[in-house]
């Protein structure tokens, strides 16, 4: 053995590789449990913020607007799932911590919510409204999420969508032609176009049959549009068919029952739907629907 080289004995060499794995396992032990405890608290606030929007749901008439804000900067990734009898809402949260974006799969599901955002809404703020859905009858109030960091400019806009906005007094909807941020109005050089019954974004066309629609269509990006008008459309299947058996019974009253023809048709074309373009082949049939029962006086079926 050359002189000055460092002798270790075995005893010792174990005692420092043992030593070594322990603090290892230590320090990936701590950092395993802040992940998981992070994910719990990214999946706690995914459910409180469907808590937080089940006061929109109230079967208002007219648009409803609140705000929710995070305890840390956050990413809400809104998706849906357009299987099953009526799909699911999914809400899905990661925060920052540390300068670093947490990650988790876990998302919590509703299946009696229909929010309309871009796919990542980004911020500490956000607001959110809703607005009851009818084709013809009462379908569902939808919810509309922004992040207070997005400014919606409507430029032009027409005197009832004017004054509706307005009344919301939600801070990043603004109307004028000169208010800085994401335009919208039927001009070709706006952000987003709308027109008769359709709105254009980019390249894409996302077909609309209401107000209720076009705002959805206007906040929404095109996959979670169509993903939450699929769902929507099981629903109106489902409540035509119940419909139309309450027209059948109240047909042995004494009342007209012309309205279950149009009833059936409509639960075809729902049970056929899949995209948005597929409303132009369904507004007849539900402006006769409406026709129908609003002569029916006593006979109404909604």
């Amino acid at each position: 053995m050359k002189k000055g080289v460092l002798q270790i004995s075995f005893g010792w060499l174990f005692a420092i590789i043992v030593g070594a794995f322990i603090i290892f396992l230590a320090i990936y032990g701590i950092t395993k449990f802040k992940g998981t405890e992070q994910e719990a608290l990214d999946v706690k606030a995914q459910e409180e913020i469907g808590i937080l929007l089940n006061p929109l749901e109230m079967g208002f008439e007219s648009a409803t607007s609140t705000s929710f804000a995070t305890a840390s900067e956050s990413r809400i990734n809104n998706s849906c799932d357009d299987e099953g009898n009526f799909g699911k809402q999914l809400i899905g949260i990661s925060q920052k911590s540390f300068n670093k974006w947490t990650e988790t799969d876990l998302k919590a599901g509703f299946s009696n919510k229909y929010i309309f955002s871009n796919g990542v809404v980004e911020g500490k703020k956000f607001y959110v409204f809703s607005k009851p859905f009818e084709f013809p009858f009462k379908v569902s109030d939808l919810i509309y999420m922004t992040s207070s960091r997005e400014t919606y400019c409507f430029a032009n806009a027409p005197g009832d969508i004017k004054e509706e906005i307005e009344n919301l007094n939600q801070t990043n909807l603004l109307i004028g032609e000169d208010c800085s941020g994401i335009s919208v109005c039927s001009s070709s050089n706006c952000d987003i176009r709308i027109y008769s019954n359709y709105v254009k974004k980019g390249n894409d066309k996302l077909y609309f049959s209401s107000d209720a629609l076009m705002y959805a269509a206007i906040f929404s990006d095109p996959l979670v549009y169509e993903c939450q008008l699929k769902r929507l459309m099981k629903r109106v299947e489902a409540l035509s068919l119940i419909y139309s058996n309450k027209a059948s019974f109240v047909e042995g009253k004494g009342c007209d029952s012309e309205i279950i023809g149009d009833l059936d048709l409509l639960n075809s074309h729902a049970g056929d739907f899949s995209y948005s373009e597929y409303l132009l082949r369904m507004i007849s049939i539900v402006e006769g629907l409406e026709n129908s029962n609003d002569r029916s006086g006593v006979c109404g079926l909604w």
